[in-house]
């Protein structure tokens, strides 16, 4: 069975009026929060997500300099649209241009929200499974009274019974594209899409929200977003190690850090046999509390044959990613007698760095030899070990 394909409309077509300070006239979601624009730290939660393929941001036509300025682009990152005169209008034009991709799911997200968890996105798309939508919602802990005047209190509400939705909404593209052009004809303003979902007959099911989801929509909530990235700004260090060996067989080059080398044999294995990434990925993984290497690519596995191991290493650095946490130095030794390794290490460590996304300046490689003992000595095979140093939020 195929993958679903999972898009998303990230919704930033808002003046932000209500958030509008005079120390920065810009909208809300580009405004700075920690030094970034809103919208990229909610671009960053989204592309976090392995499972979505395409994001369409729907801007308002007088902000594309405010859009360009941000710099952000790549294979995920469709051009944006011209949102309209509403919210509900806005995602419209979002479903529109999404059509020609026909993606399975598209998930509806508020740009003012810059911090949905990756669990978040996880829950919602498991909803998909068994409803035709799913939102995170918080349960109501204060007392809702109705008032009919703004003055006197007509009832009590039963708080039991009442959620407070966030976004992403989460949906079966074709039904929910249905949904929004039917409401497109009636006079009525739907105050979110689940509302658009409920009032075409579409179930729609909760999923737990996050506190820490937030839509940023008055000046002091942004004192409150700067908290909470904070809080998660508090890190602390793990510290991984890897280690592998590989004999070598008939050829004419080894693979040692994504860098083709010419030698008298290759190295024997199922992928490349890429010996210093294989220690070097096991090294990350160990970091993270990720298992190894064959945890995640079974040698088992014929889809793996003679595969390219910066497959592995890229792997481990998006889990890395997903933790929110980052690379802070990896450390590479290779032990062999053959071939001499020092004058590739410079273009190991471009390798390495340009698989990660990190700065080469992370990244060392060394090379020693076993002075002629044992079997690397005999020249039989190469030996690698690496160490990885790893930031992640604290979770205590």
């Amino acid at each position: 069975m195929r993958a679903r394909s999972v898009a998303v409309i990230l919704v930033a077509a808002g003046k932000g009026v209500r958030a509008a300070q005079a120390a920065q006239s810009r909208p809300k979601q580009y405004r700075d929060l920690a030094g970034r624009p809103v919208i990229a730290h909610t671009l960053d939660a989204i592309l976090a997500i392995e499972a979505i393929g395409q994001v369409i941001p729907v801007i308002h036509r007088d902000h594309a300099d405010l859009w360009s300025g941000l710099g952000i682009g790549g294979p995920r990152i469709s051009e944006p649209v011209h949102g309209g005169a509403s919210r509900q209008e806005s995602v419209l034009e979002g479903l529109k241009a999404l059509a020609p991709l026909r993606p399975d799911r598209v998930l509806i997200h508020d740009a003012a929200r810059p911090f949905p968890p990756p669990e978040l996105f996880a829950a919602i798309l498991a909803g998909l499974d068994a409803h035709d939508g799913a939102i995170p919602a918080l349960p109501v802990t204060d007392t809702i009274k109705r008032s009919l005047d703004g003055e006197m209190i007509t009832s009590t509400e039963d708080r039991r019974q009442l959620f407070a939705a966030q976004t992403p909404q989460g949906f079966r593209f074709g039904q929910i594209f249905s949904a929004h052009m039917r409401a497109a004809t009636v006079r009525r303003e739907f105050t979110d899409d689940a509302e658009i979902a409920e009032w075409a007959g579409l179930g729609v099911a909760i999923v737990p929200g996050s506190r820490d989801n937030i839509k940023i929509t008055h000046p002091d909530d942004f004192a409150r977003a700067e908290n909470i990235l904070g809080a998660r700004s508090a890190m602390e260090t793990r510290i991984g190690t890897g280690y592998d060996v590989h004999p070598f067989d008939t050829g004419d080059a080894v693979w040692l850090c994504g860098v083709r080398i010419p030698h008298t044999a290759r190295l024997k294995g199922h992928s490349d046999a890429d010996v210093a990434l294989h220690a070097l990925t096991d090294a990350i993984l160990g970091a993270i509390g990720e298992g190894d290497i064959g945890v995640h690519f079974p040698p088992s596995d014929p889809q793996w044959k003679g595969a390219a191991s910066t497959i592995f290493l890229k792997h481990a650095g998006e889990l890395v990613r997903r933790r929110n946490g980052r690379i802070v130095n990896l450390d590479v030794t290779i032990v062999a007698e053959a071939p001499r390794i020092a004058t590739h290490a410079p273009a190991m460590c471009a390798a390495i760095a340009d698989t990660l996304g990190i700065a080469a300046n992370r990244v060392a490689v060394k090379a020693t030899t076993n002075e002629k003992l044992g079997f690397i000595g005999r020249e039989e095979g190469i030996v690698a070990m690496a160490s990885a140093s790893i930031e992640l939020p604290r979770e205590d």
